[in-house]
């Protein structure tokens, strides 16, 4: 039996990281962190134990991995849906869909958003993985769609006032709603309400609208 090449054994390894990153995913968002072991990730994975190790130094930097890559898959499907935002007014409705799509995440994944959160919080801060490269490569490739003259400044901005606006949402005991924080960045930003995945009953009453 001929060794496997290089190239094959290289997509093994990707299917099995993504695998632990899947499962990773999925566990702590039915048992929470503090439950969930790396062998119940590895055994949910099919993989061994020792292999969770290989790729990742700790369950910390193995969750955030996971969850950027669930927020850039989240994202990348909602900028490819069709019909594709182009257009004069392209660069608009795909910054209407990224916001969307991060704040549907934390409406419908709170556990797992708000233990992300936590994590990004803490000394460490990013994890510097490929997910979240990838993530951040969409944000900034959509900022420069929607035309800012500076990328370097407005994609930093508007990755913290993304951050901002899901810490907002899952705050405990005091949330604010995820349709008025849509509102308030579709202020910002001069979008039109009925862009993206508008929520349903209409904009919150208040101040959005404003003249742009």
């Amino acid at each position: 039996m001929s060794p496997r090449s290089a190239s094959v054994n290289e997509e093994l390894r990707r299917r099995s990281r993504e695998r632990l990153l899947q499962a990773t995913v999925e566990l702590v968002a039915e048992r929470g962190y503090e439950a969930t072991t790396l062998g119940d990730i590895a055994d949910r994975a099919g993989a061994a134990r020792g292999l969770v190790s290989y790729y990742f130094p700790g369950k910390r930097q193995l969750l955030q991995s996971a969850v950027h890559r669930l927020m850039h898959l989240t994202l990348e499907a909602a900028l490819e849906r069709e019909p594709l935002p182009e257009g004069p007014d392209g660069g608009r409705e795909r910054l209407a869909r990224a916001i969307d799509a991060i704040l549907g995440l934390a409406r419908d994944r709170p556990r797992l958003m708000r233990t992300h959160m936590a994590g990004i919080l803490q000394a460490d801060g990013f994890v510097q993985c490929a997910e979240q490269q990838r993530l951040a490569e969409l944000l900034r490739e959509t900022v420069e769609r929607y035309g800012s003259p500076e990328v370097d400044i407005d994609y930093p901005l508007l990755r913290a006032l993304l951050m901002g606006a899901v810490v907002a949402v899952l705050l405990p005991g005091a949330p604010m709603p995820a349709a008025r924080l849509r509102a308030e960045l579709f202020q910002r930003y001069g979008l039109d309400w009925e862009l993206g995945v508008p929520p349903d009953g209409g904009p919150p009453g208040g101040t959005f609208p404003l003249p742009r």
